[in-house]
């Protein structure tokens, strides 16, 4: 009998259920019909998909068009044809995609509070864990506040550790006019200079690669490779779940090692630092170690390492890339060099100073031009915490509001923002630092993000590589392309060149 009776009980605790859950979406429905029509929101333009709940389709292509090299180029032509701002499904969520600079000052400055990170830490979290990069809120907040004090002018404007590494540098470039490949170079140069101001130990991998040393198995090369992983599963949405990669993981685990180590080193500095204070000991004028420096804020080892690997990325793959994206561009482009070689003339030889180095104006409109034409983290996204607005993209002029429900993904384009010829004039397309001499742009030109989240590391990363770059233009007169093809994408977590960046120098 007791299970005839609880029949209907279920019946009606299930059709309570379903009526509680259709009211509860009909009048968020009903709420979100109210905050468009107020606001005069309209839609944007829809990107069809051949299956259109998920839009696997669109995944499919997408992942595709990155194997090819070609998405970013993909990416740019949609835009072309759909509008600065357009829509489409992807996996179950609505996604937005735009190249607008009012939306993307509004996304990521002036409702900074309606926007968060989603789901980055599933993604990037195995690798980089709790840190600046991964994670939102008072988290974020804590995080940014431990890192900003880091990154002072006197810590930016020390040369001498940028200077310490150009003899490696130079020695692996041959001076007889024989090809090299610079950015194979230039990304082992930066994982040294980062190291050595993170941990204050060089992993030394360019004196290894002069050694003839291929370190498969050592931390830069892990390093890389869990790298890859991150950028796959982004890619991949939700599907990651379904993606397993034991190399990733035994990477992974280097790494984590690996920072461990130092991190041991520097709780246990703080605690004889601590204890020569107490005693009086004299303390002697160091050079400034960024992981010392967090040691001091916190006993957190876990929290430190998850912060070092955040800034270890951010500080070698930036600047790497800008580096080898520039170089690319300057070997093909030999007014270009030649104009650059007589600014940096006047420094008759000797490495900058750091007021020098801000004063050369053309290596800084060269800087400019390969961030704008080559942004180093070319897209980007958001989600929607709560409903919310962007000022411009809806309509068929493009110029109404658009409302934007909780839980949408907001793709922007930074990389197709770069590019507008409206924005940059009709040779957008082309590698022309003098167009700085008269342009002044706000939200249009975007290489370092904007609004709170603006890149900390900023001034670091372009003075490592205007450092570079001068002393590299006083020691080689004549740079030219080995490379008989144009710039082409390889797109990771930063966008480098797909062939390197493969000249003679003499």
């Amino acid at each position: 009998m007791s299970g005839i009776t609880h029949h209907p009980i279920v019946a009606l605790a299930a059709v309570a259920l379903i009526i509680f859950y259709t009211a509860h979406k009909l009048n968020r429905k009903y709420t979100q019909y109210r905050i468009a029509r107020s606001n005069n929101c309209q839609l944007p333009p829809y990107q069809p998909a051949k299956e259109p709940i998920l839009g696997v389709d669109k995944v499919l292509e997408a992942i595709q068009q990155a194997k090819e090299h070609k998405f970013l180029e993909n990416a740019q032509a949609r835009f072309d044809t759909y509008g600065h701002t357009y829509y489409g499904n992807r996996l179950l969520k609505t996604i937005i995609l735009t190249r607008d600079p009012q939306n993307i000052k509004t996304i990521l400055s002036l409702k900074f509070k309606d926007y968060g990170l989603g789901d980055r830490i599933e993604g990037a979290g195995p690798l980089l864990g709790h840190g600046i990069f991964t994670t939102d809120g008072a988290h974020w907040a804590q995080s940014r506040a431990m890192i900003r004090p880091n990154f002072v002018r006197d810590q930016v404007a020390d040369l001498e550790m940028f200077e310490e590494q150009m003899a490696d540098l130079f020695a692996l470039i041959p001076a007889d006019g024989s090809t090299v490949d610079l950015q194979e170079l230039f990304f082992c140069y930066t994982i040294d200079s980062a190291t050595e101001f993170l941990f204050g130990q060089s992993v030394q991998s360019l004196k290894k690669l002069r050694e003839g040393v291929r370190d498969e198995d050592g931390f830069a090369a892990a390093f890389n490779y869990a790298q890859t992983a991150v950028s796959t599963r982004f890619r991949l949405g939700w599907l990651r779940h379904f993606y397993r990669d034991r190399r990733a993981t035994e990477c992974e685990r280097i790494c984590h090692d690996f920072v461990d180590g130092f991190v041991d080193m520097a709780i246990n500095h703080r605690a004889g630092v601590d204890e020569e204070k107490t005693v009086g000991a004299d303390d002697e004028k160091k050079r400034y170690v960024f992981l010392q420096g967090l040691a001091v804020q916190t006993g957190d080892r876990r929290r430190i390492r998850d912060e070092l690997l955040n800034v270890l990325l951010a500080g070698r793959d930036t600047t790497a890339s800008l580096l080898s994206n520039m170089f690319f561009m300057l070997a093909k482009h030999p007014r270009v060099w030649k104009k650059l070689r007589e600014e940096i003339a006047t420094l008759d030889g000797r490495p900058p100073s750091y007021e020098q180095l801000r004063n050369l104006k053309y290596l800084k409109y060269c800087m400019n031009e390969s961030l704008r034409i080559h942004p180093v983290v070319p897209s980007n996204a958001r989600f929607a915490t709560t409903d919310t607005i962007l000022p411009v993209g809806g309509g068929p002029d493009g110029k109404s509001p658009v409302f934007v429900p909780k839980g949408t993904v907001v793709v922007y384009s930074v990389w197709s923002m770069h590019r507008r010829e409206d924005l940059y004039g009709p040779d957008a397309h082309e590698f022309r630092p003098e167009r700085w001499a008269d342009i002044r742009p706000s939200w249009e030109y975007l290489p370092f993000n904007g609004g709170p989240r603006i890149c900390v590391g900023q001034q670091y990363a372009l003075t490592e590589a205007g450092y570079v770059t001068a002393r590299l233009v006083q020691a080689f007169s004549v740079l030219e392309s080995r490379d008989p093809g144009p710039w082409e994408e390889s797109l990771h977590l930063t966008l480098s060149s797909k062939n390197g960046t493969k000249v003679s120098l003499r």
